[in-house]
């Protein structure tokens, strides 16, 4: 073969090389990726031509179905789901201060902090005052308890295209959970020795648990929202004894078992 002849086919191939891997590839979510030439990116789908095929021939596919696209020149486009897009939410409240509202009748008042990390997941961390509240016992109560857990809102089982949460901070959820709490109260003395004569004595508790919650929170226009919860776990406190310690009740050392509710209401802010 002729040196000349040699070369127009290295050069023709070459070029042919240049032309296939240059050309744009969209990555699917399967894994699966598609060398095409990217037509159009549109709400829904993506158009794009494949080589080998009439120009005037384009494909389409579902935009939701796209990872992202590597552009021949280099440039990337990452799509993300409808569902957990946070452009979607740009304008929901993002943050929230709630009370447990009926915890001032049980001896305390429990305040919580809720902040949104990303669509379908948030932080809440709370602080229990304990003494704030009504003490019919005439125990004089006087401490505090911290809890701090993540939420995981539950996203729909099944998936329609355009679907969002109505609020980023709405729906059902399941959220683990600390608690860790200190106390001193006033218990009578002969309710542990069954002396005659009742005398006060002041007894410190240290109180931790570990929990898994479930519940649901309703976010009304933006602004104001209602948040119910029930969970059961592990409890241990300094005396083994089974008791309420404020913020949740626990059994005694030989079954450790703990267990807790709450009815929170609040506003949100940005």
């Amino acid at each position: 073969m002729k040196p000349s002849i040699l070369l127009l086919l290295l050069t023709a191939l070459f070029l042919a090389g240049q032309t296939v891997f240059s050309q744009d590839q969209i990555y699917k979510r399967n894994n699966d990726s598609i060398l095409c030439k990217v037509k159009e990116v549109g709400t829904e789908d993506i158009k794009y031509s494949l080589p080998g095929y009439p120009e005037d021939l384009v494909f389409s596919i579902d935009r939701e179905k796209v990872l992202k696209i590597v552009f021949e020149n280099g440039k990337e486009m990452v799509f993300e789901k409808e569902m957990i897009n946070p452009e979607n939410y740009a304008d929901n409240k993002k943050n929230a201060f709630k009370v447990d509202f009926l915890s001032p009748l049980t001896g305390n008042t429990t305040f919580w902090y809720e902040r949104s990390l990303k669509p379908g997941s948030s932080l809440e961390a709370a602080l229990g005052i304990i003494g704030l509240g009504v003490d019919p016992d005439n125990n004089n109560p006087r401490g505090a308890f911290f809890k701090f857990g993540y939420k995981a809102i539950r996203r729909p089982d099944f998936y329609l295209k355009g679907m969002r949460y109505a609020h980023i901070l709405k729906g059902a959820y399941i959220r683990p959970e600390i608690s860790v709490g200190y106390y001193s109260l006033s218990i009578n003395e002969d309710y542990y020795y069954y002396y005659y004569d009742r005398k006060k004595v002041r007894k410190e508790y240290f109180a931790m648990a570990l929990h898994l919650n479930f519940g649901k929170q309703w976010v009304f226009n933006n602004s104001l929202l209602v948040d119910w919860f029930a969970g059961v776990g592990y409890g241990f406190d300094s005396e083994g004894e089974g008791r309420y310690h404020f913020g949740w009740a626990s059994a005694d050392r030989s079954l450790p078992v703990s267990g807790t509710a709450g009815l929170k209401v609040g506003f949100l802010f940005d």
